[in-house]
């Protein structure tokens, strides 16, 4: 190739790569490099919310304790989608049960815990979800048929706060004096009968 026919080719190159940067593009186009972020919808998380129906979080008074370990620690309640002090939701004796929905053995033992939540006389049961989606969370609830009242906890938040071991399901007995005592026996609640036991 001759020196002209190089110089030729080298120019037309250069023209088409300024023909390329200079080409407009749509302000809708996502930057290089971009990565392009999910979000949830929040119309969807509306309809799962009113699928499953839950109960709004307890909130106990304005000077009302809970645990000191969860005093601050704020999760979103599953039933209003509305931020809450978990520590607000246990001012007294309660059960606080930790489940996930990739969780098998949870999602019986919520229907325990449900099944002991509506007898007279129970204690309060709150559930939190953990490493789950906020809207998987509520559709699982809604088909399990589950009413209790439900905080998500996607930072770990109340995990964290309270040192609670990673296995799931896990439950923790809520005192009058804000102490929390985590359920080891037995692991998973399988009937109503244990829960009363448990509790007291």
């Amino acid at each position: 190739m001759s020196t002209a026919a190089r110089w030729t080719v080298v120019v037309l190159v250069l023209a088409v790569a300024g023909a390329v940067a200079l080409w407009p593009r749509s302000p809708d186009s996502p930057e290089q490099g971009a990565i392009p972020t999910r979000t949830e919808p929040t119309t969807d998380l509306a309809a799962a919310r009113a699928r499953a129906a839950l109960p709004p979080c307890p909130r106990g008074a304005a000077d009302a304790r809970g645990p000191q370990a969860l005093r601050g620690v704020v999760v979103t309640c599953l039933g209003d989608g509305q931020p809450v002090d978990v520590a607000s939701t246990v001012t007294g004796r309660a059960v606080v049960n930790f489940w996930a929905t990739w969780c098998v053995p949870c999602h019986e033992e919520l229907k325990v815990l449900d099944a002991y939540a509506r007898e007279p006389g129970a204690v309060p049961v709150v559930a939190v979800l953990v490493e789950s989606k906020e809207a998987d969370g509520l559709e699982l609830l809604a088909k399990l048929g589950v009413r209790l009242p439900s905080a998500a906890d996607p930072a770990d938040g109340v995990r964290k706060a309270a040192r609670v071991p990673r296995t799931l399901p896990t439950s923790y007995v809520v005192g009058e004096d804000g102490s929390l005592t985590q359920v080891t026996d037995p692991t998973v609640f399988t009937s109503v009968q244990q829960v009363r036991e448990v509790v007291g």
